[in-house]
């Protein structure tokens, strides 16, 4: 009943239709595919909605299509980049803005503009304590006449307010006419408004693909950077290789956390120094340094710029695919699929183009050795950014709607979401016997503290963090439901609350007392209301004998309770202890006598194979498979091994992977490392991107 009229007959056509539905799911193309008959009365826009529904991954072309029918092509190919037609556009007193993107630089570019035009170019990258004397460069650059480019202005923005005021006080009449002032920024919110409104805007985006970014590379080579080694033809392989790995790991970010953990801003200064180096080791000694080329490439150059330790591991596996003793033979290929090798022989830079050009120009994810799914996930997550930019532009106000179109207004819609989750979240109720918030004096009595079993400490303290995120959630909620009545004013703090609530998202208010999630709104809660259920399961009837590793607030209390457990019964130092894995083909009924059973994991990148209890390939279409109940069995660190294909799998909260270390040292998003069985070896699945969550998305 709350949907608009437009879509009244989709849910009785969802079961009616099902074939129907199922072809349009399935299918590679569903945007030429027809819809049932009903659909024909919806426009393309309505049409599109529901795709974002079905087929997210799809949505892209169709918006794309929609612009070039409604407005014309060239509002869906970017302008090349010309800084002639910029600076024409410009004049002294309106600056020149460069907004930056990961992996595109455009200094080499202005430094040859500014030769060509003859005018003297001063940069100067800001940071702290460079703001007076960037002041002093535009002061003299007014009077004489030359450029002056100020890079970075992002990390500096206590002097942001400083520039606003200078570039507001330029004076046409005062400024030599040929006077510019440039300036290179990553977005960011504390860039001065008044320069962005009245500046030029440029924007380099990177050569996307590994092709584009291999030609990019060898462009502007020389011959004589290969002809002046000894070991010339060992050289081009090498430096083809390099360029490769250049490229992928370029184009490995747009695959997110699948690709990297944190998406890296890798540059032409990280390639070009690795360029000298490789020259440098192969001219210097007799043999090829392999270590010494892997470690100034992946620990240094590239690596050096990779903070996250996972993504280093990533790096330096792939790295070894191009810096390995096999890759100067002819034979060798960089993939699964054949179709990409350095050219043979001795070639020649141009030889070695046309070589590139016969790449495809859509690479496959195998290239980059991950699962064929993955162009699904970079897919939806490319829809999910567009549809996050959209709603950046919606209005911000909470009000409106009149209901005439037999939708409910925005008031109806706060009115009925408050009252639903208040009713949900009950005081006391049959099941929550003692009211949420829980009393925790009264768990801890039934739970005393116990020197041999931590698991009564860590219900209490779980109880105590949930008590603050109900606290928060029902406050706000009843100060809502009172503002949307009118009964108090909607303060700029519930007006932000209203607005998440509209879009569907759970309000930052809230994600900042709960634990990380990134669920929608209506997923977010029923999340929380099942953690709540667990916990007051766990009051009623005792520690469970599998215990639901998801539904912890801070897991790593958790797993420190189940290493004081063991270290406590055995009589061993717990910092003597580590972790020993035992995926187990079916869910035990009684507690285990050491250690404890988990479960509520998700394999991301992966699939478990049930029948030979193996780490697995994804099946297509199926980004996510659920981990049997896994033994998590305490044990002295001395007396572990790992078994040949053993991988190392890292655990995290949610799909985002990255997080921030938290007052106790503790990340707020990675949980621990554990180990699972494969038939492939550790480079095989550190490549694919797999890993562990302990919740989706939806």
């Amino acid at each position: 009943k709350h949907f608009p009229l437009c879509f009244k007959d989709l849910p009785d056509s969802f079961t009616k239709d099902e074939a129907e539905w199922k072809v349009l799911y399935d299918s590679n193309d569903p945007a030429h595919l027809p819809m049932p008959g009903w659909c024909n009365e919806l426009s393309t826009f309505q049409k599109m909605t529901i795709l974002r529904c079905l087929r997210p991954d799809k949505v892209v072309p169709v918006v794309q299509q929609i612009v070039i029918d409604e407005m014309g092509q060239r509002f869906v190919e970017p302008p090349p980049f010309d800084l002639q037609m910029s600076y024409d556009d410009s004049s002294p007193v309106s600056p020149l803005i460069f907004i930056l993107s990961p992996g595109a630089d455009p200094n080499a570019a202005l430094i040859a503009f500014a030769d060509s035009v003859g005018v003297k170019l001063e940069s100067l990258s800001l940071g702290q304590g460079q703001g007076p004397i960037a002041a002093r460069m535009i002061d003299d650059a007014i009077d004489r006449g030359s450029w002056v480019v100020l890079q970075n202005c992002h990390l500096s923005p206590s002097w942001m307010g400083a520039l606003d005021a200078k570039v507001e006080g330029f004076d046409l009449e005062r400024c030599n006419p040929a006077f510019r002032l440039w300036l290179t920024s990553y977005p960011s919110d504390q860039f001065p408004v008044s320069i962005l409104q009245n500046g030029v805007k440029m924007t380099l985006q990177p050569p996307k693909g590994i092709r584009a970014n291999m030609l990019n590379t060898y462009i502007n080579m020389e011959e004589k950077f290969f002809s002046g080694c000894n070991k010339a033809q060992e050289l081009k392989k090498l430096h083809f290789g390099l360029a490769f790995f250049h490229a992928g790991l370029q184009e490995r970010r747009k695959f997110g956390p699948l690709g990297f953990n944190i998406p890296y801003e890798f540059t032409e200064s990280d390639l070009k120094i690795c360029q000298a180096q490789v020259q440098m080791f192969l001219t210097e000694f007799e043999t090829i340094p392999w270590e010494a080329l892997r470690y100034t490439a992946g620990e240094t150059n590239y690596g050096g710029r990779v903070t996250d330790k996972y993504d280093r591991r990533t790096t330096a596996f792939i790295l070894f695919d191009f810096y390995n003793p096999e890759c100067v033979k002819d034979v060798y290929r960089y993939s699964e699929s054949g179709k990409y090798g350095a050219p043979p022989g001795d070639p020649t830079i141009a030889q070695t183009m046309d070589h590139i050009r016969n790449f495809p120009l859509h690479e496959q994810p195998e290239v980059f050795g991950l699962h064929e799914n993955a162009n699904i996930t970079c897919a939806k997550n490319e829809t999910y950014a567009l549809f996050e930019c959209m709603l950046l532009l919606m209005p911000s106000s909470s009000s409106g709607g009149t209901g005439d179109d037999g939708a409910q207004t925005s008031e109806q819609i706060l009115e009925a979401l408050c009252n639903n989750m208040i009713t949900t979240m009950p005081v006391k109720s049959d099941y929550f016997r003692q009211g949420l918030p829980f009393k925790v004096d009264e768990v801890g009595e039934l739970y005393p503290t116990d020197y041999n079993e931590s698991m009564n400490t860590v219900l209490t303290q779980e109880c105590l963090r949930f008590n603050r995120v109900i606290e928060a959630l029902r406050a706000t909620l009843l100060q809502l439901l009172k503002a949307v009545k009118g009964l108090v004013v909607m303060s700029n703090e519930l007006e932000k609350i209203a607005t998440s609530f509209l879009i569907g998202q759970v309000p930052a208010s809230w994600l900042a007392k709960s634990y990380p999630s990134l669920k929608p709104l209506g997923s977010y809660f029923d999340d929380f209301m099942r953690r709540l259920t667990y916990l007051q399961t766990w009051i009623d009837d005792g520690p469970p004998p599998v215990f639901w590793l998801s539904g912890f607030y801070f897991t790593q209390s958790f797993l420190t309770g189940v290493l004081q457990n063991y270290a406590r019964k055995h009589k061993v130092a717990i910092d003597t202890l580590s972790w020993d894995f035992k995926v187990l083909p079916d869910k035990p009924s009684s507690k285990a006598d050491d250690g404890c059973f988990c479960e509520g994991m998700f394999i991301d990148g992966g699939a478990w194979d049930r029948a030979g209890n193996v780490l697995t390939e994804q099946k297509p279409k199926v980004l996510f498979d659920v981990l049997p109940t896994m033994q998590l069995l305490p044990t002295l660190a001395t007396e572990i091994t790992r078994e040949e294909g053993d991988y190392p799998i890292p655990l995290y909260k949610t799909s985002a992977r990255r997080g921030t270390l938290s007052t106790t040292g503790h990340s707020t998003n990675f949980v621990m490392e554990m180990v699972v069985p494969s038939r492939k070896d550790e480079a095989h699945w550190v490549k694919r991107g797999v890993a562990l969550l302990s919740q989706l998305d939806d």
